[in-house]
């Protein structure tokens, strides 16, 4: 998969893209239909701390999947958007088979156990 990363009116360091194109890959163990993404990091001009903007899109057959989450690191705002995407994921997954629960949920717990290390 393709992993696009734009930094808005900033230089993003490779310590960090390095982060965000790791913790994207690892979307691929829980649905292997991603073609590629697109990740957009901001920073709001506010007076607030929260002010690291990332926003990644996912690019899926048929679909596009969007999350967007403001928070004081690029590094947490990338986190809780993974964490969005998953869920959209999960709810994907889940319409595409009918509506029905896994038939083996211990490997689908053991695929989120694996991302998350």
């Amino acid at each position: 998969m393709k992993v696009k990363i734009q930094s808005v009116h900033f230089n993003a360091d490779s310590k960090l893209l390095g982060f965000i194109e790791e913790r994207v890959e690892k979307l691929t163990l829980f649905y292997d239909g991603i073609i590629n993404s697109e990740v957009i990091l901001k920073l709001d001009k506010s007076d607030d701390t929260e002010n690291k903007i990332a926003e990644i899109k996912l690019h899926i057959s048929g679909n596009d999947l969007f999350a967007k989450k403001q928070c004081k690191s690029f590094e947490e705002a990338i986190d809780t958007s993974i964490d969005a995407l998953k869920t959209q994921i999960k709810k994907l997954k889940k319409k595409a088979k009918g509506g029905q629960i896994p038939e083996n949920m211990e490997e689908e717990q053991e695929l989120e156990q694996e991302a998350e290390e």
